[in-house]
């Protein structure tokens, strides 16, 4: 059945031949060819109006939204550290995690995160055999062999190393045997002799090699500060337990020091860790001494920046420790002060074993 009624521009064609006609310019017979050619090119034209004619929002904007999108310059990968990665003292450049384990690591970075890579770096290094990861919010895992690492964010060709914190992994204590890890002296510990599982011990040891001892651990201290000072010193790579909590409550006091804290302050650590085997032979030590569980550090501070520790400058930092620990329950431990004539300066010790204890000494 034929329609009703024709397109409108159909009859718009209509009417421009018609007019053609009544005014007595119909085509003869030997140019009707080029009648049909001007028709066809008035109905163009015609259609082109009603286009142009109709309202903006009619127009197919999507296609060109996209290409616009593709157009647009995209934001190069920007990526830093969380303020909250460096503890609650915001000084310590080091985190700790076992190998393989889960270990939080908050980053910053420009753009979407969906495409996100991380990738672990060795420490020192500007390459890596480890396998690239998809990082989901601020969740990663930690490499299989202990060592110290930087972590490397990826999006398509791009790459950025964040130079701190560095993750320490460290070696699980269980693989210290017979008192030793890797040759390393360690002795054994109260846990260990008496069989007390629920005695304290370190969650495991970082790895120190030569190249590692300058590493600042926090602001003011490096990982030297906690090597053992033993008779192995010839003997690499040495072995460390460093407790998180002891670094970030010794930076909050020295923050809490205020601007007599400089970033060049004086800090003598007389003892960091003690390898139980050392541990033994120090005159005066507690037998289940918490430096063996590298959460106490024996220091002496020159607060006042005149060259010389006295014994002002220890009461400012006792009271530093004092109002540090008011604030952070969670950091509370032991104090002792040391003044005798035996000893070159006063000092003072300094621990995060989650009980409250002071002495002289």
């Amino acid at each position: 059945m034929r329609p009703t009624h024709r397109p409108h521009v159909d009859f718009h064609c209509k009417r421009a031949r018609d007019a053609a006609v009544k005014n007595g310019h119909a085509p003869e017979p030997r140019s009707r060819l080029a009648v049909v050619g001007t028709v066809v090119l008035f109905c163009g034209a015609t259609i082109g109006a009603v286009q142009f004619m109709r309202p903006a929002g009619a127009l197919p904007t999507a296609p060109f939204s996209q290409i616009a999108a593709a157009m647009a310059p995209k934001a190069p990968l920007a990526a830093a550290p969380a303020a909250t990665a460096f503890g609650l003292s915001g000084g310590v450049n080091v985190r700790f995690a076992l190998p393989n384990q889960n270990v939080v690591f908050p980053v910053e970075f420009s753009g979407k995160g969906d495409s996100l890579r991380y990738q672990w770096i060795p420490y020192g290094d500007s390459t890596s055999t480890e396998p690239e990861s998809r990082l989901i919010g601020d969740a990663t895992v930690a490499p299989a062999r202990p060592g110290f690492y930087q972590i490397a964010l990826i999006r398509g060709p791009e790459r950025e190393i964040i130079p701190q914190p560095t993750l320490a992994v460290i070696v699980p204590f269980s693989q210290k045997t017979a008192g030793r890890l890797n040759g390393y002296n360690i002795g054994t510990y109260v846990a260990e002799r008496l069989g007390h599982a629920d005695h304290d011990r370190p969650e495991g040891f970082i790895e120190v090699r030569k190249e590692n001892l300058d590493m600042q651990v926090t602001k003011h201290l490096k990982l030297s500060d906690f090597v053992t000072h033993d008779e192995q010193g010839d003997r690499w790579p040495k072995y460390v337990a460093l407790n998180p909590r002891l670094l970030d409550k010794l930076e909050l006091v020295f923050a809490d020091l205020g601007a007599r804290v400089r970033p060049e302050l004086f800090v003598n650590v007389h003892s960091g860790f003690r390898t139980p085997s050392y541990n033994a032979h120090v005159a005066r030590a507690a037998s289940d001494s918490r430096h063996q569980y590298g959460d106490a550090a024996d220091i002496a501070l020159d607060v006042d920046g005149d060259g010389r520790i006295t014994l002002t400058d220890e009461l400012l930092v006792m009271l530093a420790v004092e109002r540090v620990e008011d604030a952070h329950p969670e950091l509370v431990g032991g104090l002792g002060m040391y003044i005798s004539n035996k000893y070159p300066t006063p000092y003072l010790h300094i621990d995060a074993r989650g009980k409250k204890t002071r002495w002289k000494g």
